[in-house]
């Protein structure tokens, strides 16, 4: 969750989509003259993540009882009467009208009503938006948004509708304008990233927009993706990881499950063995290769064997770097209503899955050891290397790209010694 202060203030849950969408929102808020205003952008991947959005409304409301609270984002579009409900809240705003400059004006002549649209569910919404993040030394580009597969257990299509892609020329014309106010590294973001290009003229590929970025971006010091779908990874993209040392050698997969039956009935794309496979490919192409994954636990009739299927996959990939969920019902998705596990079991194994997970990123941390980084700082006093390897930076201001020996690690981050470029 993230904030920013008045006189419009954005809290924000969920992906890093949310967080470039809630800066164009800010600042559209404030191009249109709005004061003591603060906008909720909320997230529906997981039930407890809506629980937060809720809480975090009635707390902002107790602290700021003056305040015109706005609640938008997807967990507003798939449950717009139920925060309309909420006496804390002013106004509720689907994906559709959020991105809108004329959603944003007028908020003293609203009462409490929920304009939802079906817009997001017909296609008909605004393109992904472009933005730099206040208080982000990375650049997040939102090349992408919206999905058009069918998980059991997602409900992200209904609220963001199907894939939209940027073009090309915008995406970088767009990383054109973060490398010229100093961002050092850009981030490629969206709901389903490898699905980009698939609604452009001619289908093309993410990685031909990789390779257009770096290509015309030599100043560009990194280039980083978020979360992909290791089915979905065309050639180019493998060939860029092998040939191009200015994109970042970390993925963040979306497996969800080790397990082939779990897999299917998620309605999932790929296998265990293409899961395996596509790691051990990428490391062959580029040996530096580091994985993270979204694992999740306890999924309907998931049993011991199928759960230890899931545990025995960060070893079997190479995982370093583990965001597990404990299975969540959303009302309205397949996965809703098969038979559940019950709740104790999922915990244990959502709790083994972390402690592995744990022991896995301890074994990165060592590894990396005696190693020389190129780091970018940030704020706290941390900073990312290429791998993503979390790094203590105390004292340092962000945005620096520095050099720097790894002499230890503690609090789940290298320890490291400055040196010379």
């Amino acid at each position: 969750m993230t904030s920013s202060a008045e006189p419009v203030e954005v809290v924000t849950f969920g992906c890093r989509l949310n967080l470039a969408e809630s800066q164009v929102l800010r600042e559209l808020a404030a191009q249109g003259g709005e004061r003591n205003l603060v906008i909720v952008n909320t997230c529906a991947v997981t039930a407890e993540s809506t629980r937060q959005a809720r809480q975090a409304i009635r707390r902002l409301k107790r602290d700021q009882p003056r305040a015109r609270i706005v609640v938008t984002g997807c967990a507003a579009q798939i449950e717009p009467q139920r925060f309309a409900a909420m006496p804390e809240v002013a106004h509720v705003m689907g994906n559709a009208e959020k991105t809108r400059p004329l959603s944003w004006s007028g908020f003293e002549r609203r009462v409490n009503v929920a304009p939802v649209t079906e817009a997001a569910q017909r296609g008909n919404v605004s393109a992904p938006v472009l933005a730099t993040i206040e208080g982000h030394t990375r650049a997040f580009l939102a090349v992408q948004n919206g999905c058009d597969h069918s998980c059991t257990f997602c409900i992200i299509p209904a609220g963001r509708g199907p894939s939209r892609s940027i073009p090309p020329e915008a995406a970088l014309a767009q990383a054109r304008k973060f490398v010229e106010s100093g961002h050092k590294e850009i981030v490629l973001t969206g709901v389903d990233l490898t699905s980009w290009g698939a609604d452009l003229p001619n289908a093309p590929k993410l990685g031909a927009l990789v390779r257009l970025i770096l290509r015309e971006l030599p100043e560009l010091p990194r280039l980083r993706l978020s979360s992909v779908d290791c089915i979905e990874a065309d050639p180019e993209l493998l060939a860029a990881f092998a040939e191009e040392e200015r994109l970042a050698p970390y993925l963040h997969l979306s497996l969800q499950s080790g397990d082939d039956l779990i897999l299917k009935r998620m309605k999932r794309r790929h296998s265990r063995r293409d899961s395996v496979e596509f790691c051990a490919k990428l490391r062959r192409l580029r040996p530096d290769m580091v994985f993270g994954a979204d694992l999740i636990a306890g999924f309907p009739t998931e049993d011991d064997v199928m759960a230890a299927h899931s545990l025995s996959l960060i070893e079997d990939c190479g995982l370093s770097f583990l965001h597990v969920f404990p299975f969540s019902a959303r009302p309205g998705t397949p996965a809703a209503r098969m038979p559940r596990v019950a709740p104790d079991i999922v915990r244990a194994r959502a709790a083994r899955l972390r402690e592995a997970g744990a022991e896995a990123l301890d074994r990165h941390l060592r590894a990396r050891v005696g190693r020389r980084l190129r780091i970018l700082t940030e704020r706290g006093g941390m900073g990312r290397a290429d791998d993503f390897t979390p790094v203590h930076t105390p004292g340092l201001a962000p945005g620096l790209l520095i050099q720097a020996d790894a002499s230890g690690f503690s609090g789940g981050a290298l320890e490291v010694t400055l040196s010379s470029p």
